[in-house]
This record gives C-alpha cells, structure tokens and sequence, in this order.
C-alpha cells in the first residue's frame, strides 16, 4: 500500500510521462496534437471491426473521402496498405508541408458520390 505523498507524486508525475510521448500518425508519419487525435476503425464497426488506432483528423476524413467501407473492410485494413495507395500517398506528400494542426475540410471522392 502506498502513502498519501507517493500517491500524490505518481499523479503528478502521469500527465508529464504522456507528453512526452507524441503520438505518430501511421499515415503521414506527423506527430499528432491532442485537438487532432481521432481513432479509425481498421476494419469499420458496421464491418464487425473492433481494432483502433489513432490518427490525425484529416487524414482519418481523407481515409473515408476516398473509400468506401467495402474497400475498408477488405483490401484496406491496415494502415501500412494505406499508406501505400496511390492516392492516399498524393494526399500525404501534400499534408506533409503542413504544421501538425493543420487541419481543412475534405471533400468527398466524385467516384463515391455518384453512389
């Protein structure tokens, strides 16, 4: 059993340990700030998927822009597959120049939006 004042120390001491360790976008390889952590199914929910990982925000929105579940759910469930998709690889070079916060709205793929 831990005393009063150790207990209080290893309060203190958690949320410093955390900040230190930046999260990394599987996608773009950016350090991901608190305000654009979002967690992406790998394999969507409506899928029977369960496992998580973090992302930036929008290359979670770019993810969903270009691809429907379907294709989530089969070919592009993980994020290395991702990463590796012709157009996913045009959008992270382009995302690269930007600071880690940078976040814009993403437009819909004009192949998903005639369905």
């Amino acid at each position: 059993m831990l005393g009063k004042i150790r207990q209080k120390q290893i309060a203190l001491e958690a949320p410093m340990a955390k900040k230190e360790l930046a999260l990394i976008c599987p996608i773009c390889d950016r350090a991901i700030p608190d305000s654009q952590k979002d967690a992406h199914h790998l394999i969507p929910k409506s899928k029977g998927g369960r496992a998580t990982e973090y992302l930036h925000r929008i290359c979670h929105k770019q993810i969903h822009a270009l691809f429907t579940e379907t294709e989530l759910a089969t070919k592009l469930n993980h994020a290395a597959i991702l990463r590796e998709h012709p157009e996913m690889k045009k959008f992270t070079q382009w995302v690269k120049t930007k600071p880690n916060s940078f976040y814009e709205r993403v437009r819909k793929s004009t192949r998903l939006r005639s369905n």
